[in-house]
């Protein structure tokens, strides 16, 4: 097997990453013509074409899968780097700063318990990448090996990965009490929930609908929303009186409890079970975010049911 030229292998995660030539170019400090250059030579070693020249910037099949191989040599240099300095804190550099390790962490975990999680790691110097999506979606980031590893709601290993179930999401309907009393004074029921505007992540969202068909013991539901791509925003947004959102528990529990916001739903929980996906591979960077995961998801979640 050929042996690739580590410099070219990060050019290509660097075009992917950044999508496009010039940004790539800035990020590793040489010229684009330099970027353009590396690519070729790493295509003409492959013998077929890494990158779709389309907006935006796609991977071919092959394209992915040399950026997974580079992914895979940027965790062995982690490794590496902690096995140093771990036998000699003063000989282990502090790695490149393109180096990146990703992780994609969907954006309710971010907002309430994940960066807590990870915090020592990212002060041991470890360059940590979060990447952030629906929990429906953060998966598919990992099947395309854009990153090592992720918090998601699928609870079926991928194929060269292993899985462990970290924990219970509980999610709420939560409204501004002025809000709640003028346009639902007896809670959310089936009679009112197409009139209220519901406050989404994003278009992929579907904890509103999932929320509300349980709650009102509906088949379907179809909801007016409006939509804010910030788990912290989506509060923001009810604390301003734009309406209801389901959002994480451990997120909003202290203002329920201060009376700032109200559950329109007190009979009802949407629990969304989490999982940790990561390369199945033996490596000391994997196992210390394993482990960091682990012990935060047990604090903040639920138990994973039996």
């Amino acid at each position: 097997m050929s042996t690739f030229d580590p410099d070219a292998l990060e050019c290509l995660a660097a075009i992917i990453e950044e999508g496009g030539f010039e940004r790539a170019a800035q990020r590793l400090n040489i010229t684009q013509s330099a970027v353009s250059q590396r690519l070729r030579g790493l295509e003409a070693q492959v013998g077929t074409v890494l990158i779709v020249r389309s907006r935006p910037l796609k991977p071919t099949s092959a394209g992915q899968l040399m950026l997974k191989h580079a992914k895979m040599m940027r965790l062995l240099r982690a490794d590496l780097e902690k096995d140093l300095r771990d036998l000699a804190p003063s000989s282990a550099g502090s790695g490149r700063d393109d180096e990146r390790i990703s992780v994609a962490i969907n954006a309710d975990s971010i907002a309430t318990w994940a960066l807590p999680a990870l915090g020592a790691l990212a002060r041991q110097g470890l360059p940590i990448e979060v990447i952030t999506d629906d929990q429906e979606f953060t998966h598919e980031w990992l099947r395309e090996g854009q990153v090592l590893g992720c918090v998601t709601s699928l609870g079926q290993a991928l194929r060269g990965c292993r899985m462990e179930a970290l924990g219970v999401m509980d999610y709420v309907a939560v409204a501004r009490p002025e809000f709640a009393a003028e346009h639902c004074p007896q809670g959310l029921n089936g009679h009112n929930f197409h009139r209220l505007p519901f406050v989404a992540f994003n278009r992929k969202d579907q904890l509103q609908h999932a929320f509300v068909r349980q709650a009102c013991q509906l088949p379907r539901v179809t909801l007016k929303q409006l939509y804010v791509p910030s788990s912290e925003g989506q509060v923001r947004a009810v604390r301003e009186g734009w309406g209801v959102s389901v959002v994480p528990l451990p997120g909003v529990q202290d203002a329920l409890a201060r009376g700032e916001l109200v559950d329109v739903a007190p009979r009802h929980r949407l629990g969304v079970p989490l999982h940790w996906h990561c390369w199945n591979l033996s490596s000391g960077v994997l196992d210390a975010l394993t482990d960091a995961l682990r012990g935060a998801a047990a604090s903040a979640l639920r138990p994973p049911p039996a």
